[in-house]
């Protein structure tokens, strides 16, 4: 045999061993958020593997709480064993400095994780002081979460630099805003969270978001106006990926606000979208772009529970392909 075929007949040997063994075969391709890679349950707890135990400060009290935060350096951690509970009606926006992290135990052996709350009718609760904080394990609620225009706003954390985490935490009753992301904040991972109950009437998110680089994985959503809103300015941008969106909600889900909603004379609904694996549980559109992003959206293997036409909304340089649609989950490319 020369020594051409001889090689092409030891390439396709090689392929047929490596197909039997099952090292060349294609992953199986999957829609919504069920078949789930993170090797964590989708909004946390209970089966959730980086769960913390102990931490340089161990907090039982508010005060204790609030003078932790005012001693822990980058590196550190404050844990909150459980069933503490921590009141900060009497504070507002405290700051969790660079590279500190706020950890209990949400999720171990069966524990809810402690549990800090407000009842101040307006305010923000923390903000991220710096690079590298973590908040991760707990219970946060706030004052109110109904749909109604009342005159308090609250909101639970603002992101404004790098590496912010938030992970296996419940966060529920700030009913302008959960989490709001700064556009300076980068490498922002919000995931494995269960987020609800921020509904405002036009207002009322979980996530909102003006930041080009913030990644909200295997999250649960459930009653917010809007789970995951963003204002769409130049430079914005957001990944949604296996995130579980129960069936309340007053508004459509995902979203990306366009230029004639800012009023600067653009059509721009910020740079890139990436919606991909969840499953929407909900009727209301499920993603409204209202404009066209920069650079394009993709949107795909998504389970929907609307038809295809009444899924997606862009005004443009959108592509949506390789979505399941209804309980059939009838696929469209």
């Amino acid at each position: 045999m020369p020594d051409k075929q001889l090689l092409c007949y030891a390439v396709g040997l090689l392929f047929l061993l490596l197909a039997a063994a099952g090292v060349a075969q294609e992953p199986e391709e999957t829609f919504g958020c069920e078949a789930n890679p993170t090797g964590d349950p989708i909004g946390g707890g209970e089966g959730y593997r980086d769960i913390l135990t102990t931490g340089d400060f161990i907090v039982k009290t508010t005060d204790e709480f609030v003078a932790a935060l005012k001693q822990a350096s980058p590196g550190q951690v404050i844990y909150l064993p459980d069933g503490v509970e921590i009141d900060l009606s009497a504070h507002n926006t405290l700051a969790i400095p660079a590279g500190v992290t706020l950890a209990g135990g949400r999720g171990a052996d069966g524990s809810e994780g402690a549990r800090i709350f407000t009842t101040r009718k307006s305010g923000r609760m923390f903000v991220a002081a710096g690079d590298d904080v973590r908040l991760t394990g707990l219970r946060f609620e706030g004052p109110y979460g109904g749909s109604e225009r009342v005159a308090h706003s609250a909101y639970f954390l603002s992101i404004g630099d790098y590496g912010t985490e938030v992970d296996n935490c419940e966060i529920y009753n700030f009913n302008v805003a959960a989490i709001g992301v700064g556009r300076g904040a980068t490498n922002v991972q919000i995931h494995h969270n269960f987020i609800h109950h921020s509904q405002r009437s036009g207002l009322g998110y979980g996530v909102s978001t003006s930041s080009s680089d913030v990644h909200i994985i295997a999250n649960k959503f459930d009653y917010c106006r809007h789970h995951i809103a963003s204002g769409g300015s130049p430079g914005s941008g957001y990944e949604a990926a296996w995130n579980l969106i129960l069936p309340n909600a007053t508004s459509h889900h995902f979203d990306m606000h366009g230029g004639r909603d800012r009023g600067d004379s653009t059509d721009i609904a910020g740079d890139w979208m990436h919606v991909h694996h969840n499953t929407f549980q909900s009727t209301h559109r499920h993603v409204a772009i209202r404009g066209v992003p920069s650079d394009g959206a993709e949107i795909h293997h998504n389970w929907f529970a609307n038809p295809a036409a009444k899924s997606v909304s862009s005004g443009g340089n959108t592509r949506v392909y390789r979505n399941v649609y209804g309980p059939e989950k009838i696929l469209e490319e």
